[in-house]
């Protein structure tokens, strides 16, 4: 055989990978949660986006932004989260968002749950991610899934030890979280060989793919609900969302947050990112939701009020997002870190006590 009918080497090779896999096409995956949140948007009453605030507001947060300098390296600035970038920090990033809802209450700031870490006290979010660290330091493996399974020491009494708080409140909804862990400690043992970092390498770079794989395999994590008039399920996912933009902001999209698909997540539908979008005029409510607001009303979970704060939420940041790549194509922005600078805005103007008006109160495990 003369070397002009020799095969390619290279070519043998690619179809070699191609017919072993390897070469694995990246298919557009996608998590359904912009789908359900415009449906609600293009059918619901008692919650709309204000297009023309909307605009403004894009332009203010972009700008805004821009002078603060504000990135994905942001997230690893922040006092207590993970500076290390290792399988570790997977799992401290895991157990921190299987546990990262309702820290609200209804007590005065001196009286409501806090954690005193490091000479100051923190409420809210900070409250659980100063908790996870003290444990740690205090060389209770709180993040290690391994403890969760072991009932005689992964339990309510050592829970409410982790989490003690500096008042007398305690953190709300122990009771769940201790589920949420159980839960996930089973799936990860008999699905993932008990690690968090076996989970994230299933979904092969694929932001979208393991939003899907969280929402598909952990009960606790499948934050979806029926909507009137849509057969089905509108998918919010914050918890199971948020976990791939913190693994994306702390690993700087490297290693463990390299994902090719990140614009896929979409804003994180909690109870504070409403409250600064109707700030900023950029999410209209009814008199009704208005009052309800207010009056400090507890919203039902799953309801027709809430759901349509949440998605109109998540409508209202895509629309910012849209807007400001429209108005500045070479910035680098999606809906994590607007969601992100929106969060920690509202939550210094709380500190600062200029929050303009009291966030929804609905009290569940989704966020």
């Amino acid at each position: 055989m003369s070397s002009d009918d020799e095969a390619d080497p290279e070519l043998v090779e690619l179809l070699r990978q191609h017919f072993q896999g390897k070469l694995a096409v990246k298919e557009d995956v996608d998590t359904g949660v912009l789908d359900g949140c415009e449906y609600i948007y293009d059918n619901c009453i008692d919650v709309a986006v204000d297009m023309r605030a909307s605009k403004a507001a894009a332009e203010t947060i972009f700008n805004k932004m821009a002078d603060q300098g504000y990135s994905m390296s942001s997230w690893s600035e922040h006092e207590l989260h993970p500076k290390t970038k290792d399988e570790a920090t997977v799992d401290f990033i895991f157990t921190m968002d299987l546990l990262n809802f309702s820290f609200w209450s209804e007590l005065p700031e001196d009286e409501r749950f806090a954690i005193e870490y490091r000479g100051r006290r923190w409420t809210g979010y900070w409250s659980l991610v100063a908790g996870l660290q003290r444990a740690l330091e205090e060389g209770i493996p709180i993040t290690d899934p391994q403890f969760w399974r072991d009932e005689r020491e992964c339990n309510l009494e050592k829970l409410r030890y982790i989490f003690r708080s500096c008042t007398d409140e305690d953190m709300p909804m122990l009771k769940e979280r201790l589920d949420c862990l159980q839960e996930a400690s089973q799936v990860l043992y008999e699905r993932y060989d008990s690690s968090a970092a076996n989970l994230v390498d299933a979904a092969d770079g694929s932001a979208a793919r393991l939003v899907n794989l969280l929402a598909q395999d952990f009960q606790c994590l499948r934050d979806e609900h029926v909507y009137e008039g849509r057969t089905k399920p509108v998918r919010f996912l914050k918890r199971a969302q948020i976990f791939v933009a913190d693994l994306w902001a702390c690993f700087e999209s490297q290693s463990f947050g390299e994902f090719h698909d990140i614009d896929k997540i979409t804003m994180f539908a909690d109870y504070r990112i409403p409250q600064i979008l109707t700030s900023l005029g950029a999410l209209y409510c009814s008199p009704t939701v208005t009052a309800a607001i207010k009056d400090k009303k507890l919203l039902e979970s799953g309801g027709k009020l809430e759901m349509q704060l949440r998605a109109c939420s998540i409508w209202a940041v895509e629309l910012i997002r849209r807007e400001i790549k429209r108005q500045h194509p070479k910035a680098d922005i999606n809906a994590i870190l607007i969601d992100f600078f929106l969060y920690d805005t509202i939550k210094e103007m709380e500190a600062q006590g200029k929050e303009p008006l009291p966030h929804h109160r609905t009290r569940s495990i989704w966020y």
